[in-house]
């Protein structure tokens, strides 16, 4: 059986002006699991957010050419692979020019946990050229900003220990073999360089937003740390103890998904971006750099699933503090550390990617009442404890707490799990997963003291359910439907199943995958609604909604339709970029990704899959 990553049309970069804007799947991520840069084909770092994922970008040419970049490329015109090097999120590009090849090693590197004597900065951008063949001349422009583009810096040279920026509150170095020159009016430091075979040079550089600023040595000491990041990804990557089809494919998305949690606060960003179109010059451009409990049981369900339980146990944790700061109404997302604040403002200053306006930070959707989210949080830990984990007194008393809340909730309309910006409407996803709030802390109780009687929560779940059957069920369409009254699809409700609600294959989920089959697929790809006919209060249509297509192939495997599930999946896979990595959304025409890039809900849909048609298998 051919692997996905075989099936995946590959082709070789071609050469692109500074000017233009990359495919948003020209980008890979690099990260030191507490901020990550994404680095285009073309050799340019083009968004980094400094001290952390969801702080100020430094680099944002991917939101406005003009907002910051760190390139390294060819003068002549030249075509270029890239990988990951392997089991790791060390990434190598390969130029190809008429005269010759370099290798261009990309990695943010992780310093050693034991303590000593060495002292290390708070980020390290590290980038290693290396001549394979001929020679080739290499141009560096560096050229990073504040606040998202809109302040220039300065740089001052500090001879052997490279260049300073100035005119900034924080800490920044650039130190290179390459000699480089200040260019004032353009407010960046530039070079070229002739790099022949067997030659190396490497650019260091070193951020640190609230200590004395550490300057690395170059050398043999930058290859020291290249070969400690490499051996701790593949040790990390190594503990992954999945054995099932599709393996690449499933480890690719992990190291993806580690790259997008935090080692300072456990917490699993939704993406590491912000205002990336949904579709080509949209408005649907989203602030992603935050995290959503609705993520967290296909989060948690990959850590534990593929070994990584420290990842599940530290996830958990945030997910815990993060919601007992708004106790008892949970906030549908929280930044890093469990913050409320999340309000939402436009850039102006900022063109937008290939001119999708607005850019925004902050997401207004934070306070939106979307009831879905408990039910998710209560899979979480209820997949927690089957895990073997254990709940503590205090942890006790809040669960019983949410449940008591849920059974005065659950009958109010909301927005729903796509936060629609219009009016609250009674969303069925929304009333089951209520039901799965109170399924799971009818059989958390059982195991833990809790005070609260399980028959009472079992009794609430059955009026939920009663409801359901009658006002989101149309039996001339023989679906579930997305809102009581109405006839939208949802593709949301084909979770249903995962969620235990219903039986995959019992009719009225059967119906309601044909029903999402007639009339949310295009090209075998599954919109998440009908944008068109729900009245979002957004205007602007999307493409197809990336995770939707997997959990298709999640619910064929557990309804038994294995080879259809495989085939679907391995479809899918094709669609990742060339180093497996994939987007928010996928473009109907091209099947490109669009939308926040790289997107974990989507990775940890595609493992849930995975996993799904390996447990069908071994069944």
């Amino acid at each position: 059986m051919a692997t996905a990553a075989a099936l995946r049309d590959e082709p070789a970069a071609q050469s692109a002006a500074p000017g233009d804007f990359p495919d948003i799947g020209d980008y890979a991520l690099i990260g030191d699991c507490r901020t990550a840069a994404l680095v285009s084909r073309f050799g340019a770092v083009e968004w980094m957010c400094v001290p952390n994922f969801s702080a100020d970008a430094i680099f944002a040419a991917m939101l406005d050419r003009a907002a910051g970049h760190f390139t390294v490329r060819p003068t002549e015109p030249f075509e270029g692979s890239r990988r990951y090097i392997d089991d790791t999120n060390v990434l190598e590009t390969t130029f190809r020019t008429a005269a010759g090849e370099v290798r261009l090693v990309d990695c943010m590197t992780l310093f050693p946990d034991a303590p000593g004597t060495e002292l290390f900065p708070q980020h390290e951008l590290l980038r290693k050229l290396e001549g394979v063949r001929g020679e080739v001349e290499l141009e560096v422009s560096f050229a990073p900003r504040r606040r998202f583009g809109a302040k220039r810096l300065g740089f001052a040279s500090r001879g052997r220990l490279g260049w300073q920026c100035t005119h900034c509150p924080f800490g920044a170095m650039l130190l290179s073999d390459v000699a480089l020159e200040h260019e004032r009016a353009e407010a960046r430091l530039t070079g070229r360089v002739k790099v022949r075979q067997g030659e190396t040079r490497w650019l260091s550089f070193v951020y640190d937003h609230y200590e004395a600023l550490v300057v690395l040595p170059l050398g043999d000491a930058a290859q020291a740390r290249l070969d400690h990041t490499l051996g701790w990804w593949r040790q990390w990557s190594a503990r992954c103890t999945y054995e099932g089809p599709y393996r690449s494919e499933v480890v690719r998305s992990i190291l993806a998904l580690k790259l997008l949690t935090s080692s300072t606060s456990g917490a699993t960003l939704a993406a590491p971006t912000t205002s990336l179109p949904e579709e080509q010059g949209g408005s649907r451009n989203w602030d992603y750099r935050f995290c959503w409990i609705r993520d967290s049981a296909l989060v948690l369900h990959a850590f534990l699933s593929l070994g990584f339980v420290d990842e599940a146990h530290a996830f958990l944790e945030w997910l815990l503090h993060a919601t007992r700061l708004t106790w008892q109404r949970f906030q549908v997302m929280y930044d890093l550390y469990g913050e409320t604040k999340l309000d939402e403002k436009e850039l102006a200053h900022l063109s937008g990617y290939r001119g999708a306006r607005p850019v925004r930070i902050g997401n207004a959707a934070h306070d939106q009442l979307q009831l879905d989210i408990y039910g998710e949080l209560m899979e979480t830990i209820y997949q927690y404890v089957q895990a073997g984990g254990t709940l503590d007194d205090t942890e006790c008393r809040m669960l019983c707490g949410v449940g008591h809340h849920v059974m005065k909730l659950w009958r109010r309309p909301d927005q729903g799990i796509w936060e629609t910006r219009s009016a609250p409407r009674h969303h069925t996803f929304s009333k089951a997963m209520c039901w799965v709030t109170l399924d799971r802390l009818r059989r958390l109780a059982e195991r833990f003291p809790m005070d609260v009687d399980p028959g009472l929560f079992e009794r609430e779940c059955e009026v939920i359910r009663a409801e359901i059957e009658e006002k989101g069920f149309d039996t001339r369409l023989d679906s579930y439907v997305a809102w009581y009254g109405g006839e939208e699809p949802d593709a949301s409700l084909l979770l249903l199943a995962r969620y235990g609600y219903a039986k995959p294959g019992e009719p009225r989920m059967q119906g309601t995958f044909e029903y999402i089959r007639a009339t949310l697929v295009q090209d075998r790809l599954i919109k998440r609604y009908r944008p068109e006919h729900a009245n979002d209060g957004v205007h602007g249509g999307e493409n197809a909604f990336a995770p939707c297509s997997f959990w298709a192939v999640e619910y064929l495997a557990n309804a038994g339709e294995r080879e259809r599930a495989r085939h679907g999946f391995e479809r899918l896979c094709t669609y990742a970029n060339d180093v497996g990595l994939f987007g928010e959304e996928i473009e109907w025409t091209t099947h490109k990704p669009m939308g926040n890039f790289p997107q974990a809900f989507t990775h940890v849909s595609l493992i849930s899959a995975a996993i799904a048609l390996y447990e069908r298998k071994t069944a």
